[in-house]
């Protein structure tokens, strides 16, 4: 009997949901920094056996939207609550229990399985702290079955995917077998360019930040990349360049090498930076990234 199923992972922002979804895949499909939304997108992330297929599905984090960007950020993560045949709702020590209400109120009506996931318990220094918030999970949502783990670390990641397997419904694959996620290659270099801008720049530039692929040419050897980085407005053009090209410069090494390694490729990359002004609140641009359905 084969099995399949959709495993959606949703949850606030910084808690770990993309390390955790790396980790259970065992690829690093999302990309991962200290900073809050760092995932704008829903991901995909394919595991595959002979007789099993999950999909883990990444969400941005969940909060309340100030622009359409945002707004299209939410939409992601609340379809996951529609599709979903297990739901892994990540929480961490460090973030009140209730916080969102709303959103747990949605969480608390799933009819399908809830694994709530206590990631970053590395971080806790007595038993009884999570102890504590294990029985706080408990009253919240009563029906989930509450799992503590460090993604981090690794430590309890076997038993959150024994009873994710155990939970799988019995269906036929979903995609090809030797499918990894449901984005294509593209989109992961954009990714890999925006990842080391979030770790480049501070407060409000990464935000206001998208990145469009404008050439890709792959040869048998070699990728040649010509990509354009989009700001709202020419102060921010200035930041991202840097002094001389510095910033960006820095930007584009940095990439370059994490895109080698994706590819396992020599990788040219050009990177250029454009105003396209407010493109987060339109939204004809917001279509033409992606994150509103044509």
């Amino acid at each position: 009997m084969h099995k399949a199923g959709f495993v959606n992972i949703v949850g606030n922002p910084n808690v770990g949901k993309s390390t955790l979804m790396n980790s259970l895949v065992g690829e690093r499909i999302s990309i991962i920094t200290s900073k809050a939304q760092t995932t704008r997108h829903r991901i995909m992330g394919i595991v595959n056996t002979e007789d099993m297929q999950i999909v883990y599905s990444d969400t941005p984090g969940v909060l309340v939207p100030n622009y359409k960007l945002q707004e299209s950020m939410l939409n992601f993560s609340q379809s996951a609550l529609l599709d979903a045949d297990i739901l892994l709702y990540v929480t961490d020590v460090v973030e009140a229990p209730a916080k969102n209400q709303s959103f747990l109120d949605k969480v608390a009506r799933e009819t399908v399985p809830v694994l709530v996931v206590i990631n970053k318990i590395d971080l806790l220094k007595e038993q009884s702290a999570l102890e504590t918030l294990v029985e706080e999970w408990k009253q919240l949502l009563p029906n989930a079955e509450i799992i503590p783990v460090s993604a981090q670390y690794k430590f309890n990641l076997d038993y959150l995917l024994k009873r994710i397997q155990e939970l799988l419904p019995p269906s036929p694959p979903f995609f090809e077998k030797d499918a990894l996620t449901d984005k294509p290659t593209r989109f992961f270099v954009t990714e890999i360019i925006r990842e080391k801008i979030l770790q480049t720049y501070d407060k409000e530039i990464p935000y206001a930040c998208e990145v469009g692929v404008e050439q890709f040419h792959e040869e048998e050897n070699r990728i040649h990349i010509m990509a354009v980085i989009y700001v709202e407005r020419d102060s921010q053009k200035g930041i991202v360049i840097g002094k001389g090209g510095s910033a960006l410069k820095k930007v584009g090494t940095l990439a370059r090498k994490d895109i080698e390694v994706f590819f396992d490729k020599k990788v040219f990359l050009e990177l250029y930076v454009k105003v396209e002004k407010d493109w987060r609140s339109r939204e004809n641009k917001l279509k033409g990234f992606g994150y509103i359905p044509e």
